[in-house]
C-alpha cells in the first residue's frame, strides 16, 4: 500500500493560494442532532449552550409569514427595498445605510474584501471572535492583535499605535466571548487613528446600547448587527451592516447579488412587526443571566465573569475545562470551552430557559463534587 505522504501533491491544490494552503479553519458548532446521535439519546434531550442561540426561538409571526409565502420560485429583490426600509426604521438609520446578507458573518467578509489587501494590516483585540482573525488569514493581511487586560479591558495606548498603521479593526462589543462591552469614549479613541472601525453588535439587544447613530458622524465606521440573537433567527442567516452612506454604493457593486434570501427577508419582516414581543424575550434572558451568574458565583471552582450580553465566560479551577465540557456533553449539555491566550482553561455557557439551568447547574455540582480548590 501507498503511503499517503508519497504520493505527488495533486495539480489542483498545487493551484489554490499559497497562504490558504495551511489555513486552519474556523470552528463552528454541530447541530443538535448530530450530538444526539452520537451520545445515542433523543436529540431533544440536549440541552444546547454552546452558540449563543435564543432558546425562546423567533416569532410565530415568522412561522406563519414563511408558511403563507408564495414567492419562492422567485429571485429576491436584489436591492433589498422593502426589508431595508423595515431595518432602518427599527435601527434608527436612513434605508442608504443599511445592507442586508447571509448573516453579520457576511457583513464581516464584505469589510475584510473591501479593505485588506495582502500584507495590509488587521487589528484584532483577542481574546474575540474568532472569525475576525480567520477572516484576516483568508485575505492574506498582517494582524496585529492587542491583548485585552486581565479584566478583558482594552489597551487603547497600544490599539490607537496599531491603528495608525493599519486598515481595518474588528471589535465586539459587547465582546465574545467575554462579555464586556466597549465604551463610547473607547470608540472614539480608537476611531481617531483613521482605520475603519468594524463594530459588531451581534449581542447589542442584550445589552441596551449601539454606536449605530455614531455612523452618520464617523466615515470609517461600519456597524455590523443580526437577527440570530436577539429575535431567534440563527438559523435564518440573517445580518446587516450599518455604513457611511459614501461606502454604501461600492458594497452594491462588490457583493455578491441575491446574498439574502426571500425566506430571510420574510422572516426579517415579521420580526419587526413584533419587536415588543420579543423585546420580552430579550428581558427574559438577561434575568435569567443575572440567576445564573448568582448560582455560577456559589461554586467555589468556577469564576465566572460579568456579561452584557446572552451568555456568560466562567474561568474553571482545580480540573481541566476540556474535561468539564467533556462530562457535561456526556449528560447531552453542551457548552464552549477555551483555552487560549486570557480566557485559559474557561468555559463559555450561553443563557437558556430556567429548566436548562437548573440542569446545567446540577450537572455541574456533580462533576464538581471530588474538586479541591
Amino acid at each position: 500500500m501507498t503511503d499517503d505522504k508519497s504520493r505527488p501533491e495533486p495539480m489542483i491544490t498545487r493551484l489554490v493560494r499559497d497562504h490558504l494552503t495551511a489555513i486552519e479553519g474556523y470552528a463552528p458548532i454541530e447541530p443538535p442532532e448530530v450530538v444526539a446521535r452520537e451520545l445515542g439519546i433523543p436529540a431533544d434531550h440536549i440541552i444546547k449552550l454552546d452558540a449563543n442561540e435564543n432558546p425562546y426561538g423567533p416569532s410565530p409571526r415568522v412561522k406563519a409569514a414563511l408558511a403563507s409565502f408564495d414567492g419562492y420560485h422567485y429571485y429576491p429583490d436584489p436591492e433589498q427595498r422593502e426589508v431595508r426600509r423595515a431595518v432602518a426604521l427599527y435601527a434608527g438609520v436612513e434605508p442608504e445605510q443599511v445592507v442586508l446578507g447571509n448573516g453579520s458573518d457576511e457583513m464581516l467578509d464584505l469589510c475584510a474584501r473591501l479593505f485588506l489587501s495582502p500584507g495590509d494590516t488587521l487589528v484584532n483585540f483577542p481574546p474575540s471572535f474568532g472569525v475576525y482573525s480567520f477572516l484576516g488569514h483568508i485575505y492574506d493581511a498582517n494582524i496585529a492583535h492587542v491583548e485585552r487586560g486581565e479584566d478583558f479591558s482594552l489597551d487603547i495606548g497600544r490599539a490607537e499605535r496599531e491603528l495608525a498603521r493599519a486598515k481595518l479593526a474588528f471589535i465586539a462589543s459587547p465582546n465574545n466571548p467575554t462579555g464586556n462591552s466597549l465604551s463610547r469614549d473607547e470608540l472614539e479613541r480608537l476611531l481617531a487613528p483613521g482605520a475603519v472601525i468594524a463594530v459588531d453588535e451581534a449581542y447589542a439587544e442584550f445589552a441596551g446600547e449601539s454606536f449605530v447613530d455614531l455612523v452618520e458622524r464617523h466615515d470609517n465606521l461600519i456597524v455590523l448587527r443580526t437577527f440570530s440573537k436577539w429575535a431567534g433567527l440563527a438559523g435564518m442567516r440573517a445580518g446587516y451592516a450599518v455604513v457611511p452612506e459614501a461606502l454604501a454604493e461600492l458594497i452594491w457593486r462588490v457583493k455578491i447579488p441575491y446574498n439574502l434570501t426571500v425566506a430571510a427577508e420574510q422572516a426579517i419582516l415579521a420580526s419587526l412587526e413584533d419587536v415588543p414581543a420579543l423585546r420580552v424575550n430579550v428581558e427574559l434572558i438577561k434575568a435569567e443571566r443575572r440567576r445564573m451568574h448568582d448560582m455560577l458565583a456559589a461554586l467555589s471552582w468556577l469564576r465566572p465573569f460579568p456579561s452584557s450580553a446572552n451568555f456568560i465566560l466562567c474561568e474553571v479551577k482545580g480540573i481541566a475545562a476540556k474535561e468539564v465540557s467533556a462530562q457535561l456533553r456526556r449528560r447531552g449539555i453542551l457548552v464552549r470551552y477555551f483555552d487560549s491566550p486570557g480566557v485559559r482553561n474557561c468555559i463559555r455557557v450561553s443563557v437558556g430557559r430556567p429548566r436548562d439551568t437548573e440542569s446545567f447547574i446540577e450537572a455541574l455540582a456533580e462533576i464538581g463534587g471530588g474538586i479541591r480548590v
